[in-house]
């Protein structure tokens, strides 16, 4: 059987349940799940295909999937690697921030990046506000009210669409 490394970077677990949900979309991987953020050294010659998955915190990737990229770089140019983003502004699907091409957030990684993956997903994260503590949910609150978004803090809310994630998922195993 096909092996899968899939390496994520998230605050709240949307990032990791996208990538459970592309894990149960490539039936013929065996998937392994690692967090980025404790992951050490990794041979990815033993995967046939790699997946990251890292999410925005008020504009900004984490700094440790920038380190890992560094450390990493000749790895992840040589194998079938992949990557996808997670944010609240991909939600807005009809103007095209959902895509590689109309995120800031991933012109901005592939500006930073000297890795360009060849696959990239932008998807929506979800809307965690009871779970925020009263920092985070005063400036997410703040900033979803800047953008038209839910401002109600007891509300939960998830915007990722699935469908999207699932043909993601293709393409991830067709590479």
């Amino acid at each position: 059987m096909a092996k899968a490394l899939f390496l994520y970077s998230s605050r709240e677990g949307q990032t990791k349940k996208i990538l459970h949900y592309i894990e149960e979309e490539l039936s013929e991987f065996e998937c392994e799940i690692v967090d980025l953020h404790t992951a050490g050294n990794i041979d990815f010659n033993s995967y046939d295909r790699v997946l990251i998955g890292a999410s925005i915190r008020y504009g900004h990737l984490n700094k440790k999937l920038y380190q890992f990229i560094e450390t990493n770089i000749e790895q992840l140019q040589s194998n079938k690697v992949a990557f996808f983003c997670v944010n609240l502004t991909a939600r807005k699907e009809d103007q095209g921030k959902d895509t590689p091409e109309g995120s800031a957030y991933i012109k901005t990684f592939l500006k930073k990046s000297p890795w360009q993956p060849a696959l990239i997903g932008v998807f929506a994260g979800a809307l965690y506000y009871p779970r925020y503590n009263w920092f985070d949910k005063t400036m997410i609150r703040f900033i979803m009210n800047m953008t038209g978004g839910e401002t109600d803090t007891t509300k939960e809310i998830e915007y990722t669409n699935w469908g999207k994630v699932s043909l993601f998922a293709g393409k991830l195993s067709n590479m």
